[in-house]
């Protein structure tokens, strides 16, 4: 089946870079997808991408890694955890905590875009979606959604929200291309790539057919470089960007 062309705007995405995790400082003082960490990429006008973990009751929260030891300190699976117990915990010994996606939805209130990508478990994920795009709903902003994995495309596709809807994707091989072909043919919007993976047939024939392509995740200028000659945007975290025109690509 043919990929289907892309039926919502993604302008958004293409007009500023996106703070991966938020604008933190590489875990020293500012950690992570924490509110200091969004905070700072409001201050400086970069959107915001960040990861969406589902609790044990229910709720989606800011969180990239299934297990809490490497941020909290502590063993444990997060998705066992209820929004009320993840709120104990400290991130990297500091005043934050674990965010849910309404507090950062309450912080952000549409001065930069977000990029929320859905963190999955396949047979363990009934309700993520649903969760997700009902907090959306009423929030007065910029937002996409993207995953990798393809049942929760799925079930963010069946929704038919607003929102865009992104592949979060990596890999150089026929193999891998023919795979993410599959999940394009949902008609997705946009797609979220490994820059060292880029150029590619597989991006460059759904640029051709009019779909938003990022990157990730960019550590320096020359990997930004590498991003602007094959993609609209780039997902960054460890240094501060210069200054780009939208649609600026390196010679």
């Amino acid at each position: 089946m043919p990929a289907l062309r892309p039926q919502k705007d993604t302008a958004f995405l293409k007009a500023q870079p996106v703070a991966h995790r938020g604008y933190h400082d590489m875990n020293n003082a500012i950690w992570e997808n924490t509110v200091s960490a969004f905070q700072r990429a409001i201050d400086h006008g970069y959107a915001i991408e960040c990861d969406l973990q589902y609790t044990a009751d229910g709720v989606p929260v800011v969180f990239h890694d299934d297990d809490m030891k490497r941020l909290c300190g502590v063993e444990g699976d997060i998705r066992v955890k209820t929004v009320g117990e993840l709120g104990l915990f400290s991130i990297g010994n500091t005043a934050d905590r674990i965010p849910s996606l309404s507090q950062l939805l309450r912080l952000v209130k549409g001065r930069v875009p977000l990029v929320l990508e859905l963190k999955g478990r396949q047979g363990d994920d009934e309700g993520f979606a649903d969760s997700v795009v009902d907090i959306l709903e009423s929030y007065d902003g910029p937002v996409a959604l993207m995953s990798f994995d393809h049942w929760l495309l799925k079930d963010l596709k069946a929704l038919e929200s607003r929102f865009p809807l992104g592949l979060t994707a990596e890999g150089a091989r026929p193999e891998d291309f023919a795979l993410h072909e599959e999940a394009m043919a949902l008609g997705l919007d946009f797609i979220s790539y490994h820059y060292g993976h880029l150029p590619n047939p597989f991006i460059s024939a759904q640029r051709d057919r009019g779909r938003t392509v990022i990157t990730w995740t960019v550590r320096d200028e020359e990997a930004a470089d590498h991003t602007f000659r094959h993609a609209d945007q780039m997902t960054f975290e460890g240094f501060e960007p210069r200054a780009r025109a939208t649609g600026d690509l390196v010679a």
